[in-house]
């Protein structure tokens, strides 16, 4: 069997993830689709609005036949990493192709783009250290080092937030000389960043937005969703009493920095260049946590690295324990958290050929990347009423979502 593999968050699931596992399909000419995701915090540096059972239980219902985890360590990290560890992941899984959504939807930018980085690689490096020390943020100083080696935005655009991740599944792909083959489909009728709903395929974001408005009812965005995606949300809202926005976690941040020394959070991966003084400083007048990001925020620290932070603050995620990540260059383990019996079907096959475990539940002393996602599960439920996280928390326990038809 052929597996094609997607590097996703569904947060939620939507309308435009069907689009995308369908073309996939499509252009991969694959049996089987394989997702790698996020699962309780996300690459921006969000809580996950419904846990990722709840997510895994949406998609497995809705195309994809096999549900993997990417590890904590690399979901909430920069679009390289993050990369990295998916697509080791899926590698792991035997997938033969991977197809990633972009603005641009023409893969040979792409692999042209790696190849000038790779032929320019000291140059690219010293032109972003110059952006850097001259206090641009890691994007616009990147952005620059990409057009002062020659990548122009008319041949791919770097600072579209699919193309930065689909250049970096690319890179991911070819550093490691993986035998995986890229595919890209074009985004349709809406960008990646978009918060007003204009039809039936709208972004994440936009969706979020409203059903965090609308007094959390999945019925005011269902034209978007798909109809399992309805039910997982509401299923979710009885057993949570609520979604998840990182203003529920406003309470405990604040706690966590006005008790913690300034070299108690130095030590918080993420936290560079002495942001703990500005953290610390800001707390004091913080009324919300959308306000305290903005106090926070200059031109170098984004809004996008700040929320990282404050992720890696709630999980208590060292930067000695991120230096695991360091030359990394195959998973410890690969999780798995639901299957279809297409994918039951795929993973009898492949399990035999697999020389990392394949892990179904969470167990104690696996791997210090286990323990990490352990704690960052903790934080996640932590804003719930006792029992509710209890409850949902067994899930932990139990073995992988599994459709029967």
């Amino acid at each position: 069997m052929k597996a094609c593999g997607l590097v996703v968050e569904y947060n939620p699931f939507h309308n435009g993830h069907v689009y995308h596992i369908n073309e996939a399909k499509k252009v991969s000419n694959a049996d089987c689709m394989i997702a790698v995701m996020s699962g309780t915090f996300l690459q921006r540096g969000e809580p996950a609005i419904i846990d990722k059972y709840h997510r895994t239980k949406a998609a497995i219902k809705t195309g994809i036949d096999i549900m993997v985890e990417l590890p904590y360590p690399f979901a909430v990290q920069s679009s390289y990493l993050f990369a990295k560890g998916a697509i080791l992941t899926l590698h792991k899984i035997g997938v033969d192709s991977i197809c990633f959504g972009s603005e641009s939807g023409d893969i040979s930018p792409f692999i042209a783009g790696y190849e000038t980085l790779t032929q320019n690689q000291s140059a690219y490096k010293k032109q972003l250290s110059i952006g850097l020390d001259e206090g641009l943020s890691y994007p616009v100083a990147s952005k620059k080092a990409y057009q002062e080696i020659g990548l122009k935005p008319n041949q791919i655009d770097l600072t579209k937030p699919n193309n930065i991740l689909g250049f970096s599944y690319v890179q991911a792909i070819k550093d490691h000389q993986l035998p995986i083959e890229p595919f890209t489909i074009k985004r349709t009728n809406n960008n990646y960043h978009d918060e007003t709903i204009t039809g039936s395929i709208a972004s994440a974001t936009s969706i979020r937005k409203q059903l965090l408005q609308n007094n959390y009812s999945a019925d005011e965005v269902d034209y978007t969703i798909p109809v399992e995606t309805v039910h997982q949300l509401k299923e979710y809202k009885q057993k949570a009493t609520t979604w998840h926005s990182w203003e529920h976690y406003f309470p405990l941040l604040h706690y966590r920095v006005q008790t913690m020394s300034l070299e108690e959070l130095s030590s918080i991966s993420g936290m560079d260049e002495g942001i703990e003084h500005r953290i610390k400083k800001t707390a004091r007048n913080a009324a919300s946590f959308v306000d305290w990001v903005s106090k926070i925020k200059t031109k170098r620290y984004t809004w996008t690295r700040i929320q990282r932070i404050f992720v890696h603050l709630l999980t208590n995620t060292k930067k000695s324990e991120m230096q695991l990540l360091e030359g990394i260059s195959s998973v410890p383990y690969v999780r798995l958290l639901g299957l279809s019996e297409k994918g039951q079907e795929y993973l009898s096959q492949q399990k035999k050929k697999m020389d990392i475990p394949l892990i179904t539940k969470l167990r104690r002393n696996n791997h210090p990347l286990l323990s990490m996602e352990e704690r960052a599960t903790n934080a996640y439920y932590s804003v719930l009423p006792t029992k509710n996280r209890f409850e949902l928390f067994k899930q932990e326990l139990y073995g992988p979502v599994i459709e029967k038809k």
